[in-house]
């Protein structure tokens, strides 16, 4: 008995170890298949995020010009010149200016239009496109129609005002309105996209809710808050996430609106980045300033990752 089941151990031992080698062969196997799959990924990884990353950062370190004049590096003489720079602080202020009064009506505006959407209205097809289509034009479309909106001659919104008594406004003209004129073009354009994603959000949530609310007695606006607010709080955080990001990048509409103007009061930091290095060819003083703004939005989404993770925990 004892030398039986010492000659099974052995086999089994000798089993163990000639199946080894094939378990490591296997895995090596899978391994490199797997990073063959990867491989075309990350060749266009490293080429278009990687290594513009890299060189940006040694542009920023450089004079580089698109004359020539200077290509040598410099170290941190244009990340010294971008923080004492007034034109870079004002730009960087109308971008945060911007983010606020933005971010709050394509918040709340997209929650009404939900709910609107949500109660069951007749012909929800037609609500659905009309408040989403917009959303779907080019913000070059956008820019002219407001653009011809805003015309303090033949505009159709000054039109409007006269009829009321109002005077004209000077939409694009005036430094105290030109940003807010901005403000609801941009909330006009986007907010469908906030608005769908509100409402995929309310339809995911369970109707039993709502009919224990109301067999409680809970009338409409009671379960609004009550039950439809809270469930949609990880839906609000991801909109106000996606949309400080979308904000702190704006451009278009405003260089094709106002060009930064009146007097650099709608002029972003995107805008300044561009005309710095397109206009003012300094490409190594651009790149410098592309970084400070992108340690920026760093910074804001490391802010609200932990605001989140607070707020579940």
């Amino acid at each position: 008995m004892s030398t039986a089941t010492a000659s099974r151990g052995a086999g089994s031992t000798a089993g163990q170890s000639a199946a080894a080698p094939n378990t490591l062969r296997k895995s090596r196997r899978d391994n490199l298949q797997g990073w063959g799959f990867s491989a075309p990924f990350l060749a266009f990884f490293a080429l278009f995020l990687v290594w513009p990353i890299v060189y940006g950062f040694y542009m920023s370190l450089t004079g580089k010009s698109l004359t020539g004049a200077n290509n040598e590096l410099i170290g941190f003489a244009n990340y010294t010149e971008a923080f004492q720079d007034p034109d870079l602080w004002q730009s960087l202020g109308n971008t945060l200016y911007f983010t606020v009064i933005s971010t709050v009506p394509l918040v709340v505006i997209a929650l009404a239009m939900a709910a609107l959407v949500n109660m069951g209205l007749p012909a929800q097809w037609l609500w659905r496109l009309a408040f989403f289509s917009p959303y779907l034009l080019a913000s070059t479309v956008v820019s002219l129609f407001f653009t011809w909106m805003y015309n303090p001659q033949l505009g159709l919104i000054n039109d409007i005002l006269s009829k009321v008594g109002i005077p004209p406004v000077a939409w694009l003209n005036d430094p105290k309105v030109a940003m807010w004129a901005i403000v609801i073009a941009t909330v006009w354009w986007t907010v469908g996209f906030n608005f769908l994603l509100y409402l995929a959000a309310m339809q995911n949530i369970p109707q039993q809710h709502y009919e224990a609310a109301s067999l409680d007695g809970a009338g409409g606006w009671r379960q609004f808050f009550s039950i439809t607010l809270p469930q949609l709080g990880p839906t609000t955080v991801l909109i106000v996430i996606l949309q400080v990001l979308a904000s702190l990048k704006i451009f278009d509409q405003v260089y094709q609106m106002t060009q930064g103007g009146p007097a650099g009061t709608t002029r972003t930091i995107v805008q300044y980045i561009f005309e710095t290095g397109f206009t003012g060819y300094r490409f190594g003083y651009s790149a410098a300033i592309s970084y400070v703004f992108f340690a920026l939005i760093i910074v804001v989404s490391c802010g609200q990752f932990f605001i989140n993770r607070r707020r579940s925990l």
